[in-house]
């Protein structure tokens, strides 16, 4: 994206950027949601009519009348007090208020930059507006896998909705970072190792949200070993190459364990080889990556020991936001030294 006008396009990088951190913080949200098992508060879309929050004992009523009657409630929560539903419908509503908010802080400036500066320079970032409009409809898809047969979302349907959610801040960064007028070089690895890590990296938080979903950190609270073995005891190693694995909480972990140490192998061979031809314009970008990796592996440890305590989840969500920025930041680099 190229906009001559320098304030013009100083705004527009402000505003992506802004847009940047809003749904970094959306996505914290969303995975202290599904921590706190507030994810199925709010049984209905409500578009529009949702915006507001409950005012009255009648409007709360309701609410907790009608999540009474999902599964969750009738065999796992059928104790629960007012009160402790007014806390995990609060989770679920701040959640989709930031979803409208971000539509809205998107779509308004959108708007007026069009008119600035012409549709065609301004049309990945429709595209990126499209993507947040089908974000919204993935959430209420996730959620209506909760609410008739089972006590929680689908893994599979929460996994498409964070993926969904950081190709989204992944396309946002990179076109703030289009904005910013980077200076090439004359020296880069292979883009496709770059774009390898990368892919790796959203492979590695897809098999997060299985571990999410799934309550699967709950087990096997021991490393480097599971339990006393490598591999989980009460598998087969054969159960790998099945399609079943994705649905089985030991075969899960076992995988974004490994997937862990796939990606370290991945980033050192890359680590080396930039310093081996002393490709000094990459310097800063990978170790940034090697920086946000030992923490969000430290902090995957330490999650796994205290059985996924929400603390810990949470914070090893949010280095994950700062590791894949790092690896786009890095490939958004490769690629314009490359040119």
């Amino acid at each position: 994206m190229y906009i001559e006008n320098l304030a013009l396009r100083k705004s527009i990088s402000s505003w992506l950027l802004f847009m940047f951190w809003i749904i970094s913080i959306m996505i914290v949200v969303g995975g202290l949601t599904r921590l706190t098992d507030s994810g199925l508060s709010i049984t209905e879309w409500e578009l529009f009519a949702g915006f507001l929050p409950p005012l009255n004992d009648n409007s709360w009523n309701k609410y907790f009348d009608l999540y009474k009657e999902i599964p969750e409630f009738k065999l796992q929560n059928y104790d629960m007090t007012m009160n402790e539903f007014k806390i995990i419908f609060w989770w679920e509503w701040i959640h989709r208020f930031l979803g409208r908010l971000i539509g809205i802080t998107f779509l308004i400036p959108l708007i007026y930059f069009t008119y600035r500066t012409g549709f065609k320079k301004m049309l990945n970032l429709y595209m990126i507006f499209l993507l947040i409009c089908f974000q919204g409809f993935i959430g209420w898809y996730m959620v209506s896998s909760g609410l008739v047969d089972r006590v929680d979302v689908s893994h599979f349907r929460l996994a498409v909705h964070l993926m969904i959610a950081f190709i989204i801040l992944s396309l946002i960064f990179w076109n703030y970072l289009d904005l910013k007028g980077l200076i090439p070089a004359d020296k880069n690895i292979n883009f496709n190792l770059s774009l390898l890590l990368l892919i790796v990296v959203y492979a590695q938080i897809t098999i997060g949200a299985f571990v999410s979903g799934m309550d699967a950190g709950t087990i096997y609270n021991t490393w480097p070993l599971m339990g006393s073995n490598y591999f989980p005891d009460d598998n087969k190693i054969s159960n790998l190459f099945s399609l079943s694995a994705f649905n089985d909480a030991s075969l899960v972990q076992f995988l974004h364990r490994n997937l862990a140490y796939l990606i370290i192998f991945i980033y050192l061979y890359i680590f080396f080889k930039i310093y081996r031809y002393d490709i000094k314009r990459l310097y800063t970008s990978i170790n940034l990556i090697g920086l946000f990796l030992i923490i969000q592996v430290i902090l995957g440890i330490l999650t796994l020991l205290h059985g996924a305590q929400i603390y810990l989840a949470s914070m090893h969500q949010i280095s994950s936001i700062f590791l894949v920025s790092s690896c786009i930041y890095f490939l958004y680099l490769n690629k314009q030294i490359s040119n």
